[in-house]
């Protein structure tokens, strides 16, 4: 998926990302130097300037910045690793009843390792939560749930067409997903980024309970929108296209949270 508003862009590419964040830049131009693929260019004004098609990645420059203008985001590792990171914080989980959330990206992008993972979480005990889009196939998620004890299910539009306009695919996979994991009786939490003009009307937000309640589901959390990202926007080089949205107001999300208690949900603003 490709949402408009995504706050994590650096992880729509299965692949390391290079930042550029140019108000940390000296401007010493020691990584045109150092580039291997002779991707960073000088401007007539003194700027620098990523060829991304060019760019292989490989943290040269990173290495070079002593301003920490430039940073990798992304790094294969091991599902041995991570689990070494998690198992630090054991005693944590078991004093605050949390445990690890799995997200991303997508993290049913990589099926293996995300199976891989919640059952050696699973074996030491740790509560396993699965934060997912919904646009997987459905193999994939029915065997992840047999090692999952809570599940956060995305939800951007009620309507097809305005969902692919959102988001670069339809909704009907998401949907007989969402209604799937019901079925099985893993509890689960409907999450709503809460964009302004784009999906908070009545007739979606009151379509969205109703669905809710078809698959007998209580629980959702509203995500106000927010610009926090935008800096990452500019540091791959991507256009942000919502321009200067604004961020709801507490009157706008208390309606969206109004109308979906009125329809018997229990809402939880995040």
């Amino acid at each position: 998926m490709n949402c408009l508003w995504c706050s994590n862009p650096e992880s729509q590419s299965p692949m390391p990302q290079l930042l550029y964040f140019e108000t940390r830049c000296t401007h010493c131009y020691k990584c045109i130097d150092v580039c291997p693929s002779g991707a960073i260019h000088k401007d007539e004004d003194g700027r620098l300037s990523l060829d991304r098609q060019s760019c292989t990645g490989c943290g040269t420059c990173v290495e070079e910045c002593l301003a920490e203008a430039r940073s990798i985001s992304g790094k294969e590792v091991t599902v041995e690793e991570v689990c070494r990171v998690v198992e630090k914080d054991m005693s944590y989980y078991r004093n605050s009843g949390g445990g690890v959330t799995v997200s991303g990206g997508e993290p049913t992008c990589q099926p293996e390792s995300l199976l891989q993972l919640l059952i050696k979480c699973r074996e030491v005990g740790i509560h396993t939560c699965l934060d997912t889009c919904g646009f997987a196939d459905w193999d994939i998620l029915k065997e992840a749930l047999k090692h999952v004890d809570l599940v956060l299910m995305d939800n951007k539009h009620m309507n097809t067409e305005i969902h692919k306009k959102l988001t670069g695919v339809n909704n009907e996979l998401i949907l007989e997903n969402t209604a799937r994991v019901a079925a099985q009786g893993v509890p689960m939490i409907i999450r709503v980024p809460l964009i302004p003009g784009l999906n908070d009307s009545d007739e979606n937000i009151n379509q969205l309970g109703q669905f809710m309640k078809t698959c007998g589901l209580l629980r959702v959390d509203l995500l106000p929108y927010h610009r926090f990202s935008l800096s990452k926007y500019q540091a791959l080089s991507k256009e942000y296209s919502l321009g200067e949205l604004p961020s709801p107001d507490e009157a706008e999300v208390h309606r969206v949270a109004n109308t979906l208690e009125t329809l018997g949900r229990v809402v939880t603003v995040v």
